[in-house]
């Protein structure tokens, strides 16, 4: 009862007493209710590289996250009947593997529950040493060097398709739907460029074709011109690049200048909405073909176009290719300790393992080594410097 209230009452009952009337006993005070027990803080880290050449990757990933996260605080879920808070840890490895192994000390210092990245493979394998150290599960949305769930770790997972999947599926294409008879390849020699390439080349192979050249650069390089000269003498039908968009957009206007006319293809790192800016004039009509490693078909589009328009009017920025991956990631994550009533990894590890989940990426699972089952491929050329999708394959 607040003050003013409490005051009232008492004059009235002294006027009551002074006209000779009796006044009632008051009712008894409700017994005060007792405080909300307060929220337990699930620490979550996420890193990828929000600084360097390829920030606006890493950003896009973050940000997957961290609309998770609101998203699941404002679903005001319990854990073993308890209210929870999740607290996002972002950390930024610039993609590069000594910082990466830096963050990822970080995050276990900080005592997170389960850690969602890296992005690149090159950070993710390194890094995922210290979470098995830990016993700390980690998720990547977009690592794909085969080599990170074949290490025998028990919490490392990823939700996209691995390098054997997209570069082979890439070297056949080359092969059979281009037409190519030649084709020169270049990698930036990081874990997952060279992964890539390397599956490429094997691809190209089965398929019955033939690769004429093998350059490599590193993935801060700016100049082409040498190793694209060697390769031009070459004449490739289709030149294929192991690396990121920052180093591709580049590699794209040297060709133009020294009028290499061949087709241009790369895996997911170069396959971002961010491209056509990096790459300028370089950039043709049904040039460049690239592969995402993921993808949604049938009525599970519905879902990725609802999260790709509430994702651009939150951060005011179209999605370059992972978030949502790392959105769902998060939820996979987060479900798994919601299923095991336990925020502790030993707890919840075994349901994490079992997932079976329905997300805006499709429905997740994991096979014995943690890579998802039945992984898609997203095939993707680039028209009127727009991405155009031209399949989905499993």
């Amino acid at each position: 009862m607040q003050l003013n209230t409490k005051l009232a009452v008492i004059a009235a009952a002294v006027a009551l007493a002074a006209c000779g009337k009796k006044e009632e006993a008051a009712p008894a005070a409700a017994p005060a209710a007792a405080p909300a027990a307060a929220a337990q803080v699930i620490k979550i880290g996420h890193v990828g590289p929000t600084s360097g050449a390829i920030a606006h990757l890493g950003k896009d990933n973050e940000n997957g996250a961290r609309m998770a996260i609101e998203e699941l605080n404002a679903a005001g879920l319990t854990i073993g009947g308890n209210p929870v808070k999740f607290e996002l840890l972002a950390e930024d490895d610039a993609a590069d593997p000594k910082q990466g192994t830096a963050a990822a000390t970080k995050l276990v210092d900080a005592k997170v529950a389960g850690v969602i990245g890296h992005l690149n493979s090159g950070t993710t394998i390194p890094a995922s040493q210290i979470y098995n150290d830990a016993g700390i599960p980690q998720i990547s949305p977009s690592a794909t060097n085969p080599k990170y769930t074949r290490q025998g770790y028990a919490g490392a997972f990823r939700v996209v398709a691995d390098d054997v999947h997209l570069g082979g599926t890439l070297g056949k294409y080359a092969v059979e739907t281009l037409k190519a008879k030649s084709v020169a390849v270049i990698d930036d020699r990081t874990a997952y460029g060279q992964g890539v390439a390397d599956e490429f080349e094997k691809g190209v192979a089965a398929a019955g074709g033939k690769v004429v050249g093998r350059e490599f650069t590193n993935d801060k390089a700016t100049d082409f011109n040498a190793i694209l000269t060697t390769l031009k003498a070459k004449k490739p039908d289709v030149v294929f690049f192991g690396g990121m968009d920052a180093v591709a957009g580049p590699m794209l206007k040297q060709m133009k200048q020294l009028g290499i006319n061949a087709k241009f293809m790369g895996g997911d790192g170069i396959c971002s909405t961010e491209l056509p800016k990096l790459a300028a004039d370089g950039l043709a009509d049904d040039q460049v073909f690239c592969a995402e490693a993921g993808g949604v078909e049938g009525e599970q589009k519905e879902g990725m176009e609802k999260f790709r328009a509430d994702f651009k009017a939150k951060f005011n920025a179209d999605v370059q290719v992972y978030a949502p991956y790392v959105y769902d990631a998060t939820k996979v994550l987060v479900n798994a300790m919601v299923t095991a009533g336990s925020a502790d990894p030993k707890v919840y590890l075994p349901a994490l393992k079992a997932t079976n989940y329905k997300g805006v990426t499709g429905n997740i699972a994991f096979d014995e080594k943690g890579d998802i089952k039945n992984g898609a491929l997203t095939l993707m050329t680039y028209k009127g410097g727009n991405r155009t999708t031209l399949a989905v394959i499993r």
